[in-house]
C-alpha cells in the first residue's frame, strides 16, 4: 500500500497558490549515500542539527520510503518519522513523505506491486511548500544514487530536479573506495553540485579505516564534511560536531 498524495494538501495546509510545478531557487541539502544501508538518515539529522545551531530554520523532506509499517493513521517509515520529528517546521507526514511504501524493495518495485508510479510533482510541490517557510530544506534520498524510481527516472533525476548541492554519505567498510568513488563521478556527471561528503563509521573497527578515507579524499574533488564515529545509539548531537558546519550553514546563507 501507499500513501496516495492528497490535490488538496497544499489548500488544508495554507501553502501558497502556484507552488506547484517546478523548483525555484532554494537553499538546502540533498543527501545520497553509496548504498543502502550507510547512515544516510542519521546524517541527514545531523547536518538539520548542523544548520540548526547556526541559526537556521530547517525543514526536511524524506519523499521516498519503502519498508513502512501500517498505523492508525497510514503508512508510516521509521526514518522519515525521525525526520519530522528533527524539523524546525511543524507539517502533516505527508509533506515530509509523499510516496510510502510496506515492502522493503527497491521503491520502484515497490510502486509496481500496488499499481502505481512514482511522479515527481507531488515532492516538488511539498519541497517548496517547505521551502517557503524555512531557510534551508535537506532532502534525503532512498538507497544510492541511481536506484530507480519509475521506469525512467531515478533519484538522480529528482536531486536534478530539486537543484540543490548533494552530500554523499559513505559507510567506511571493505568496497567503499569504488563505491564512493563512482558515486562522486556520478552525481558530477548528472549536472548537481558535490558539496562534499561524509565518512561514516557503521561497524565498531575497520581494517585500515584512516587509509580509506585519505584514499577518496585524495581521490574526490570536493571538501570531507566530516568523519562519524560509530555509534550503535542515535546521538545527533554527537554527530553535528563532527561536521562542518560553519561550511554548510554559509553556503545556505549566500
Amino acid at each position: 500500500m501507499t500513501n496516495s498524495p492528497h490535490p488538496d494538501l497544499y489548500a488544508r495546509e495554507g501553502a501558497l497558490p502556484g507552488a506547484e510545478g517546478t523548483t525555484r531557487t532554494h537553499k538546502g541539502f540533498f543527501v545520497t549515500g553509496t548504498d543502502t544501508g550507510v547512515g544516510k538518515t542519521r546524517i541527514t539529522l545531523a547536518v538539520m542539527y548542523t544548520l540548526q545551531q547556526h541559526g537556521l530554520r530547517v525543514a526536511a523532506m524524506k519523499p521516498v520510503a519503502s519498508g513502512c509499517e501500517m498505523t492508525a493513521q497510514g503508512l508510516r517509515n521509521e526514518d522519515a518519522l525521525l525526520v519530522q520529528q528533527h524539523s524546525s517546521i511543524e507539517c502533516a507526514y505527508d509533506i515530509i513523505n509523499p510516496w510510502a511504501f510496506a515492502p522493503a524493495i527497491a521503491p520502484h518495485i515497490a510502486a509496481a506491486h500496488v499499481g502505481v508510479r512514482i511522479e515527481f510533482a507531488p515532492i516538488i510541490e511539498r519541497f517548496n511548500f517547505l521551502a517557503a517557510q524555512s531557510d534551508a530544506v535537506v532532502v534525503e534520498g532512498a538507497g544510492g544514487w541511481q536506484v530507480p524510481l519509475n521506469d525512467e527516472q531515478s533519484i538522480a533525476d529528482l536531486a536534478v530536479q530539486l537543484q540543490l548541492p548533494v552530500i554523499l554519505v559513505v559507510a567506511i567498510r571493505l568496497g567503499c573506495i569504488n563505491h564512493a568513488l563512482l558515486s562522486a563521478q556520478s552525481i558530477r556527471a548528472s549536472g548537481c553540485r558535490l558539496a562534499g561528503w561524509i565518512a561514516n563509521h557503521v561497524t565498531p573497527t575497520v581494517s585500515e579505516s584512516a587509509a580509506i578515507i585519505a584514499s577518496i579524499a585524495d581521490r574526490v574533488a570536493a571538501p570531507l564534511l566530516g568523519e562519524i564515529g560509530y555509534q550503535p545509539e542515535l546521538n545527533v548531537d554527537k554527530m553535528a560536531h563532527t561536521i562542518d558546519g560553519a561550511t554548510l550553514s554559509k553556503a545556505c546563507k549566500r
